[in-house]
Formats: structure tokens, sequence, C-alpha cells
């Protein structure tokens, strides 16, 4: 084998021991409280003026064949916000939201069709992991018609005519089961001005004869199929070790404050440790996720709550603040905070310029492979998003 081949394979061991050391470095605060079955209540940061709004609702089947696709969905949704990482309209970079609904399974919180509302849109992309990472796959009816009636009309959907409103369904089953007409909830949803594209998982054309393709074109959509069992090939690259460890080091710099800060610090850390165990690429996507702009946590975190005029750090009481903060007066505190935001500012600076490092390592690495397709959920996702940027003149790069 070629040495050049052989050193990321080591150093994609190397980083896992690394990481894992950081992550179990960092004091421990309690066990992490599982997700609540009921829809979560969950933060979603105010849009500044003029900022373009990007809203994605995954709805996934969670029937008895879908472990696959789950696992797409956790070891691809930071690739997924990455996407968005340089994404600009009129130098103006948008905030992005992120739903998601369950069908196909009767788990405690669906309704009596087997749907449920994991999570409103929600800007907590730590959030979106953890619910992901609690779905479980069971025998069930898989009502496609119903899940996009339901996500249409209780999501809240911006009423700005420029935002890129979308749902994504993916399942196996065909789209005329249930109650509820797909012709009429696509139908609807593209009323309100939502886009409906699906993801069959499985053959293309058995996608075509349940209809899956039908629903897609009553909304302006795109029908795609993938196979929700593959697994992605991962190439391993020389920064990966340093983008993962400086990732872990990021929540350092996390300040968090009251009851529930603490607990969402907690979830950020057990994030860390998600990615990780799914693969050492996984830990990378979400450590560059970590270093944009998407990535911020104003309803939890001092120094992003500080930084968006959200919080009066003088006026925070000091049982709420963490314990080196308690006795600063209003000027040592922000002197405290502002130390914090510099070193972010150095991890993500560093992220970067790292992970600008890898894409060039990547792109080389696969000059000889054929052209990514929508063969797993990102890529289907991504060829949609893209596609979908272009018409609201939004910008990826």
């Amino acid at each position: 084998m070629n040495s050049a081949l052989k050193l990321p394979v080591i150093l994609g061991s190397a980083a896992v021991l690394a990481v894992s050391a950081l992550l179990l470095d960092q004091p421990f605060q309690g066990t992490p409280e599982a997700p609540p079955m009921r829809p979560a209540v969950a933060p979603i940061a105010k849009a500044d003026a003029n900022q373009p709004v990007i809203q994605i609702a995954l709805l996934l089947d969670t029937s008895g064949s879908m472990d696959g696709l789950l696992d797409q969905a956790r070891s691809q949704l930071w690739n997924i916000v990455n996407r968005f990482s340089h994404a600009k309209r009129d130098g103006v970079a948008p905030q992005l939201q992120i739903a998601l609904y369950a069908y196909g399974n009767a788990d405690p919180g669906a309704n009596s069709h087997e749907i449920r509302q994991v999570l409103p849109f929600t800007t907590d992309l730590d959030l979106v992991s953890e619910h992901l990472f609690s779905l479980r796959t069971s025998g069930g009816d898989e009502h496609c018609g119903e899940v996009i009636r339901d996500a249409s009309a209780q999501l809240a959907w911006s009423k700005d005519p420029d935002a890129m409103r979308l749902i994504f369904i993916a399942g196996n089953e065909p789209f005329t089961q249930g109650p509820v007409d797909f012709d009429d909830a696509v139908k609807n949803a593209r009323e309100r001005g939502i886009t409906v594209n699906t993801i069959h998982c499985g053959d293309y054309e058995e996608g075509v004869a349940g209809k899956w393709k039908d629903a897609a074109a009553l909304a302006d959509g795109s029908y795609m199929n993938i196979d929700q069992n593959q697994r992605v090939v991962e190439i391993a690259a020389p920064q990966d070790a340093e983008i993962a460890q400086l990732g872990a080091e990021l929540n350092k710099t996390y300040v968090a404050y009251g009851t529930a800060g603490r607990k969402s610090q907690l979830r950020q850390e057990a994030q860390d440790s998600n990615s990780l165990g799914v693969s050492i690429a996984s830990m990378v996507s979400r450590s560059v996720a970590k270093s944009s702009r998407n990535y911020s946590n104003e309803s939890w975190d001092l120094v992003d709550a500080v930084k968006k005029n959200q919080v009066d750090v003088a006026s925070v009481p000091a049982e709420d603040l963490p314990e080196p903060m308690r006795g600063l007066d209003a000027a040592g505190r922000k002197a405290w905070l502002e130390a914090r935001e510099q070193e972010r500012t150095r991890l993500q600076q560093r992220i970067q310029t790292l992970n600008a490092e890898r894409q060039r390592f990547l792109a080389q690495a696969r000059e000889q492979q054929a052209a990514p397709g929508a063969d797993t959920l990102e890529g289907a996702i991504g060829q949609v998003v893209a596609r979908e940027a272009k018409k609201r003149h939004l910008t990826l790069e």
C-alpha cells in the first residue's frame, strides 16, 4: 500500500484516542437526561433584520426497516449543516432552523397514526443531534400524507417570501398509505410556500410506482432515491486529529448560566461523544460546524448571549454564574467573558484553516472517484439545497 494512504488511517485512530482523552478530561457534571418523548421546547434565536431564513423539516420513517436511515441522519447531520456555513444573500448570512418528525412508529408521544413531532423548528443544533440519537425503530404504518399535513400546519414556518422552506420526507413504503390524501397534503404545503422533497429508500422505479415522484412534483420538489443501508466511504485526512481535538477544546470556552444552561452544556459534551462514537469523520464534521456561525448558543451560553445583546451580564444573579465568575464585579465579568470569546475565535479560526486544507486533500483523493450523487441522505439533501439556493439568490460558497 502507498505510504501516503497509510498515514491518514493511522491518524484517524490517533484522533479517536486523543479526542476521547480530551472529552474524558472535562469535569464530570452528571448524566444528561434522556430527551422527552413529547415535543420538546426548543430554543430558536431571533433572526436579525433582513437576515435570510432557511427552514428544513426532516420527516423520517422510523418503522422497523429504517435503522440505516437513522444512522445516516445521525452521522451526516453536521455535513448537512456545513453546507450552509458560508451561505450568504447580499452579504448577509442566513439563519438555519431544523425541525424533526418521526412517523411509522408507535413510540410514546406518537398520535394514534404513529406520527410524532420530535422537535419544532430550532437553531439549537445540539438538540437536533440529541433527538436524532434518541430515535428508535419498530414496526408500524407509514402515513406520508398525514405527516406532511401535520408538519405544514404545526410548524412555525417563516412568513418571509424569500425564506427557504423545505420538507424532506424519507421512507420506503407507498406514499398512498393512511387516511390523508397525499395530493391534498402536498398541495396545501405548496400553498404555504413549502417545497416538499421526497426521498425513497430503495429502488428508483419502486419509488415511482409508490407515488413518491408524483408527490414531489405536486410541490415543485425533487424526487430522489437512496440506499439507506449504504455505508459512506470516509477518507481519512492528515488534518482530522487536530480538527477533532480543537472541536472538543471549544467546549471550554462556553459559559453556561442557570440550571438550563448547565443541562445544555452537558448536551454539548454528549453530542461530541455521540459523533465520535459514529466515526472520526463525524466528529471532524461536527467540529467544523462548531466553528461556524450556524453553531450559536445564546439561549444558554453567556459568551453568545452577551455578544448578541440578549443578556446584560451585570444583571445575572451570582448563583446562576459559574463559580469563577461569582465574585466578580460587572467589569470583571465582562473581561472574563471577553477572554473566553477571544480563545473561541482563535480555535474556530484554526479549525477553519485546517478544514480548508482538509477539503483540498479530500478533493485530490476523490479526483479518480465517480462524482457523488444522491446515494445517501446527505447527498439527496445537498442536491436540493443547491437548487433551492440558486432560486433564492443564496450563494453557498
